[in-house]
């Protein structure tokens, strides 16, 4: 690409724009539901998804809501009742698959974030929101749609997709901006 500054900020922000214009709207409401409901709220997602992730599970734990990371060392077993929010914009990646075998065996509610409607991971999952974006599956030749490198796009889309999501839990749980801001650490 030669496009030059702004115009590389600008396209970069269309490919959002139009990317998230096709994320179903009802979807997104049904995952928030499912979170708000949840009695514990486990997150995964490898590479720069999971940073993603992580950024959202810092947000619900400011909700209120009991959140954990996979690998933390204070990470719960999930059960019935639980749920467990994956994303895996390839829709292929192994460690994920796995993770939502181990999910579903323990009877938590398997979430997942992708991009690829018939990837494999959305035959484990419960429900499944489809993020129409570019992932390193798809990053090359003629399937290549964004301007971003590898899975930028797919990986942006899930930190406004979260912020969105946050803004439609802080409604469902009832929060303030003051109890969220009360809850954010003391320790930076």
């Amino acid at each position: 690409m030669t496009n030059a500054g702004s115009d590389m900020f600008a396209t970069a922000l269309q490919e959002l724009g139009a990317v998230l214009a096709r994320v179903d709207e009802a979807g997104i409401d049904t995952a928030c539901a499912t979170l708000a409901r949840a009695q514990k709220i486990v997150v995964y997602g490898c590479g720069r998804e999971a940073l993603q992730l992580k950024g959202l599970a810092m947000r619900l734990y400011h909700l209120g809501l009991d959140v954990s990371v996979v690998g933390d060392m204070t990470t719960p077993p999930l059960g019935p009742g639980d749920v467990f929010l994956v994303s895996s914009g390839p829709g292929e990646t192994t460690t994920v698959l796995t993770l939502m075998q181990v999910a579903r065996d323990a009877g938590a509610t398997v979430l997942l974030l992708t991009a690829e409607a018939g990837g494999s991971a959305t035959a484990r999952a419960d429900f499944t929101v489809l993020i129409p974006a570019q992932t390193m599956a798809r990053d090359q030749g003629p399937q290549k749609t964004s301007l971003l490198p590898m899975g930028s796009v797919f990986e942006g889309a899930l930190f406004l997709l979260f912020e969105v999501m946050v803004l439609k839990l802080k409604g469902l749980t009832g929060q303030s901006s003051e109890a969220m801001r009360a809850r954010h650490t003391n320790l930076e």
